[in-house]
């Protein structure tokens, strides 16, 4: 099971609360769940090809995932995971 916690952003589009409990061993899989719970979710976290789309970061138990190919390396068990927008400017 992950806690995930959302980005305010999504509440903008999807009625999510600020943390949701998912039954999930990889970030995909999470992501399935959270389209499962609110359709077109997963489409603003990943591309049609399952990729991490750019302007997404995710935290795990506070570290960024930096290294995007390991978006579908397994996550522990009660893992914290943060879904953010990456934010871009000057």
């Amino acid at each position: 099971m992950l806690t995930v916690r959302l980005t305010p952003h999504l509440k903008r589009f999807f009625p999510v609360p600020d943390e949701v409990q998912v039954d999930a061993t990889t970030l995909p899989e999470m992501v399935q769940r959270l389209d499962d719970l609110w359709p077109g979710l997963g489409f603003y976290v990943v591309d049609e090809r399952g990729a991490l789309r750019e302007n997404v970061a995710i935290w795990v138990d506070g570290t960024r995932l930096l290294d995007r190919s390991r978006f579908g390396e397994p996550v522990r068990d009660g893992a914290v995971v943060h879904v953010m927008q990456a934010l871009s400017g000057g």
